[in-house]
């Protein structure tokens, strides 16, 4: 009986005294946010990647007989490229996010528009390996049909293989939507009021630890829980109408 009287006082003490809850409600609305907007963010950068290095990895034969300031101009950004996703990929987010708040963005401080960027520019590269992998999985076929009825290759790639690509990988998208809300969970370390920040701000305030640290998990495994179903009905769908 001490033992739920005990919870009851904490659940007290942690959520409803002053409204506390209203901070995770804040908080899961700014990470659903950030994570909303780094996504559309890292889908524009992915696309725009993984187009450059499907296209010189497909025709670096051609381009390289063409030679001349062509050629340079291919290989110079496909190197851009790399670089960019060798940095991205080989060093934490979490780093990634106080190089931006602190150095890059360092005079502004609005830290909801820095973590947009941060996380944006990292799922930018996990996508763009996502996108070019489905690229390079559709036949030559389909290039050479592209350009059998008159399309140039980035009509064939807007209009022929782009729509199969994320067709194929849209379930993967989603799985990486699911990931970014939970790296957006480091987006405390700049003073932004995410859901984890939440969290601790109530512990801050209570010092007590277990409710507020367990509400944000939970919180978190519900997001995650319902946006995996979704992802399953997308995939049931998909095979539908593929049959």
């Amino acid at each position: 009986m001490d033992f739920f009287l005990k919870l009851k006082n904490d659940f007290i003490l942690n959520f409803v005294d002053d409204s506390r809850w209203k901070w995770l409600l804040d908080g899961l609305k700014n990470t659903l946010i950030i994570t909303f907007f780094a996504l559309l963010m890292g889908l524009a950068i992915g696309i725009v990647i993984a187009i450059i290095r499907s296209t010189f990895d497909k025709n670096r034969e051609i381009y390289k007989k063409r030679g001349g300031l062509f050629y340079c101009f291919w290989w110079i950004i496909n190197a851009i490229s790399n670089l960019y996703l060798t940095v991205v990929r080989g060093t934490p987010v979490v780093v990634q996010l106080l190089i931006s708040y602190f150095i890059i963005f360092a005079s502004s401080r609005n830290g909801t528009m820095v973590a947009i960027f941060a996380f944006g520019l990292n799922s930018g590269a996990y996508v763009a390996e996502i996108i070019r992998g489905g690229i390079m999985s559709i036949d030559n076929g389909q290039f050479e049909a592209g350009r059998s009825v008159g399309f140039n290759y980035v009509q064939t790639m807007i209009y022929i293989i782009i729509p199969q690509v994320f067709k194929s990988i849209l379930p993967t998208l989603c799985n990486e939507f699911i990931v970014l809300i939970k790296e957006t969970s480091v987006a405390g370390y700049v003073g932004i009021a995410d859901l984890t920040k939440a969290g601790e701000r109530i512990r801050g305030v209570t010092f007590s630890a277990f409710m507020p640290l367990i509400a944000v998990a939970v919180i978190y495994l519900v997001v995650v829980i319902i946006l995996t179903q979704l992802v399953k009905i997308l995939e049931r769908n998909l095979r539908k109408n593929e049959r």
